[in-house]
């Protein structure tokens, strides 16, 4: 059996954990920003502030009970109208969404707070909002994210956590840890939970209760993230290295094949 060595932080030139560690606070920051971001992109979709796994369920498979702008305006564009204007939109959706009521209650709203984004010329990407025709496209049964949207994100996601986890893995391969099984399964959870992540935003369309899944991956996904960086960052800086280490040049055992 031939053992993997990597050298220990505390025999790495003072470039290196200085490198190493701007780019864990880096990633520390850009880690939490995402997860600020999947609240504002989600929380709310089911009328309830915090995040939930019907949340979830609403953003992959869509909502029974109501419609793409409903959705939106109870969740990320929360913030873009007034309460009262956002209750004059829902009761409008709730009573069939007609054209007759729309010029007089729903579309001065929308010019006053809407149109500036949601018109062709500002994003084709978004909805155009400037007539009914095009508001009546988010009025509609919400769906959930098509299959362009799921697929467009998924080949993001993966190729950009992929790379980020790769380093963060590549800079924990230098700590010490044992069991060395243990060191493995941190290195490889990322990774692994990432595949049942992005293809738990399919099957959530075939079965709501995949959210789960989605929820699950995400939390296992963090706690390794967070082991890794806690343990790199301490014993980059204030660990002790065992007298064997010291002896073997600071190798550390990564992993054995």
């Amino acid at each position: 059996m031939t053992t993997v060595k990597s050298i220990h932080f505390q025999f790495l030139p003072l470039s290196m954990r200085v490198l190493f560690s701007m780019v864990l606070i880096v990633f520390g920051i850009g880690y939490l920003m995402a997860m600020i971001q999947v609240w504002e992109n989600h929380a709310g979709k089911d009328g309830d502030p915090m995040l939930t796994a019907k949340d979830l369920m609403i953003s992959y498979s869509g909502n029974p009970e109501g419609t793409k702008l409903e959705s939106s305006l109870r969740a990320s564009m929360a913030d873009m109208l007034p309460a009262e204007k956002r209750q004059v939109i829902f009761d409008w959706l709730h009573a069939g969404a007609k054209q007759e009521e729309f010029e007089g209650k729903i579309n001065p709203i929308l010019q006053e707070h809407c149109v500036m984004c949601h018109t062709p010329e500002a994003n084709p990407h978004l909805p155009n909002f400037t007539n009914f025709e095009g508001v009546s496209k988010v009025t509609a049964k919400d769906e959930g994210m098509n299959l362009h949207t799921l697929v467009r994100v998924s080949h993001i996601h993966l190729f950009s956590i992929t790379f980020i986890f790769f380093i963060v893995g590549y800079i924990f391969s230098h700590a010490y840890v044992r069991p060395t099984w243990l060191k493995c399964v941190l290195i490889a959870t990322p990774f692994l939970v990432l595949i049942t992540d992005v293809a738990s935003w399919y099957l959530t369309k075939v079965w709501t209760g995949f959210a789960w899944v989605v929820i699950i991956s995400g939390a296992f996904m963090g706690m390794s993230f967070a082991a890794m960086w806690l343990i790199s960052m301490w014993q980059m800086w204030f660990f002790k290295p065992p007298q064997a280490i010291a002896e073997d040049d600071g190798r550390v055992p990564c992993i054995q094949r």
